[in-house]
């Protein structure tokens, strides 16, 4: 996932349990109860050989509205969480579920930004389906649960052009990290067909990385509302997966990045919906090709400014441009971070490569011309001209004599998808 230029865990045991007088009728407490009405019958704490009169209530089921859930104590309460709190999974999932069938069901296709002036073809399929759910066990990066997904730890340290050589234990995490997104972007190249919406796409892209026990890093950092990033046509990079149906023709990039042990891994592709055009065809091997060239010259000692040199030269030699306003960035225990990494020549990028820097190329290469804009959502961006972009993305490893690819395929001999659809 790129950077924008000049920019920019929670698990285990939650909360004390409520009293049950709070939520329900005080007649219901035969301790409060009026001369001459009828007591109910005691509950029984629901901790498991436990017999005790239960008056607490857990306070995440009355807020989900799951009938029962009595205990006797708080630590009753503890003791029953690590079962307990898979009832609140469920009634989650059950809840998205739900709205997400009413989304699909009450679909209109509405316009979101009545009078905008779109650049291309390409519209909006709105609603959009909720925020989706990840278990609490799996560990969260520091922006998941914050109301404006802001980063603290990244907030932190911007401004700062230090650029953090990792440890071995750190490219260990790095290297693992990076396999599993890349499990994750190969299941997700198996979905690109027309027909296919990217809102299928992204529940794919979401269901695998929680199985994988990662959390989809995208998902509410700023508060962007999906796991995934999937870009057709004029879309350069952040576009928000929709129920628009892929057609025949189109392109599409899958842009994935995964958080697991403390560690994002990042990576993209771009696909062929169906048959593609020779336009399409050359635009999107060009691009890779540009990847490909800088990750050639990866080594020690290179600045990192030269990336955008290798990038540029190719780009226009085969008519095409390149996209000035995202970088690829520095990635790790932080998701963005130094350094910056522009793809666009005679840049003024800071810093030389040094052995256990670990960051990202993502060049983003254009039919016309490299400007774009943003839609109201805060996000997409697209080609100012409306001609096609695509995109390839690597997390790279610096090593004491080039680099190692940490997203490569590790399937027919690293090569992207885009080529066996040729």
């Amino acid at each position: 996932m790129s950077l924008q230029k000049g920019t920019r865990y929670s698990s285990g045991w939650r909360g004390f349990l409520q009293p049950t007088d709070r939520p329900l009728p005080l007649s219901l407490y035969p301790s409060r109860l009026q001369a001459g009405m009828a007591a109910i019958e005691a509950r029984e704490c629901e901790t498991e050989g436990c017999s005790s009169e239960a008056k607490l209530q857990c306070p995440t089921c009355i807020k989900l509205g799951i009938q029962g859930s009595y205990f006797c104590s708080q630590e009753c309460f503890k003791g029953s969480w690590a079962t307990h709190k898979q009832m609140h999974k469920k009634a989650k999932d059950d809840k998205n579920q739900d709205e997400a069938k009413n989304c699909v069901e009450n679909d209109t296709n509405t316009d979101p930004w009545p009078g905008y002036r779109y650049t291309g073809k390409l519209r909006p399929h709105y609603p959009l389906t909720p925020m989706r759910h990840v278990p609490g066990d799996i560990e969260r990066p520091d922006y998941a649960d914050h109301p404006l997904g802001m980063s603290e730890s990244e907030q932190s340290l911007k401004g700062t052009s230090q650029i953090k050589i990792l440890s071995a234990e750190d490219i260990e995490g790095m290297t693992v990290v990076c396999k599993l997104a890349r499990e994750v972007l190969d299941i997700a190249a198996l979905m690109v067909k027309p027909g296919m919406t990217t809102e299928e796409i992204d529940h794919t892209v979401h269901l695998a990385c929680t199985a994988r026990n990662c959390y989809p890093s995208p998902l509410n950092y700023y508060n962007f509302p999906k796991s995934c990033c999937t870009s057709v046509n004029e879309v350069i990079c952040h576009g928000i997966p929709d129920r628009r149906p892929l057609v025949d023709g189109d392109i599409l990039n899958v842009d994935i990045t995964v958080y697991h042990n403390g560690f994002h891994g990042d990576l993209n592709e771009t696909f062929f919906v169906g048959e593609a055009d020779e336009g399409a065809k050359k635009l999107v091997q060009t691009t890779f090709e540009c990847l490909m060239q800088a990750i050639d010259s990866v080594k020690p000692g290179i600045r990192y400014r030269e990336l955008g040199n290798i990038i540029q030269k190719h780009a226009q030699a085969n008519g095409f441009s390149v996209v000035r306003s995202y970088c690829g960035h520095g990635i790790h225990k932080l998701f963005h971070t130094a350094p910056n990494v522009p793809h666009y020549a005679k840049n003024k990028a800071v810093g030389v490569m040094k052995p256990g820097h670990v960051f990202t190329i993502e060049p983003m290469i254009c039919e016309g011309g490299w400007q774009d804009e943003t839609w109201p959502d805060g996000w997409t961006a697209v080609t100012r001209d409306g001609k096609r972009s695509a995109q390839f993305e690597h997390t790279l490893l610096v090593t004491e004599t080039g680099c190692d690819i940490l997203t490569r395929r590790l399937d027919d001999n690293g090569r992207p998808h885009f080529l066996n659809q040729i």
